[in-house]
């Protein structure tokens, strides 16, 4: 079974909000999920499979300013991002927990619970 984990941190890097998808799904449905749970933020860094219109409409009605690059398709270039390594630091660091980084657990509520327990400890370092 694979699964992709959608992530939301503060500007620290520390994880705030986990959705969780199968593998096969695209990456709107976790952003659509997440969306209505954002904090109170300025801005939203995201990567490239995020960036569709309705998405950067919904985060600019709640006063987020988006900074996702386009995709190729995309006719005008949006300017690059930068502290986008603050969500792969995040990654990382989630991933120094054997059982999360090597997917022991095949259920994925189990998964889940699994990376809620290693991002309470991760919160707190």
């Amino acid at each position: 079974m694979n699964t992709k984990l959608h992530a939301v941190t503060d500007a620290e890097g520390r994880p705030i909000r986990f959705y969780i998808t199968a593998g096969q799904v695209g990456d709107y449905t976790g952003a659509a999920a997440l969306l209505g749970s954002f904090p109170r933020a300025k801005w939203l860094l995201a990567d490239w499979s995020y960036d569709a219109d309705w998405f950067r409409d919904a985060l600019k009605e709640k006063g987020i300013k988006p900074c996702i690059p386009g995709r190729k398709s995309r006719g005008k270039p949006i300017k690059r991002y930068k502290r986008r390594n603050r969500i792969e630091i995040m990654f990382g660091r989630l991933k120094d927990w054997r059982r999360v980084a090597t997917r022991y657990d095949r259920c994925p509520k189990v998964f889940l619970s699994a990376v809620a327990l290693a991002t309470t400890v991760m919160f707190w370092q």
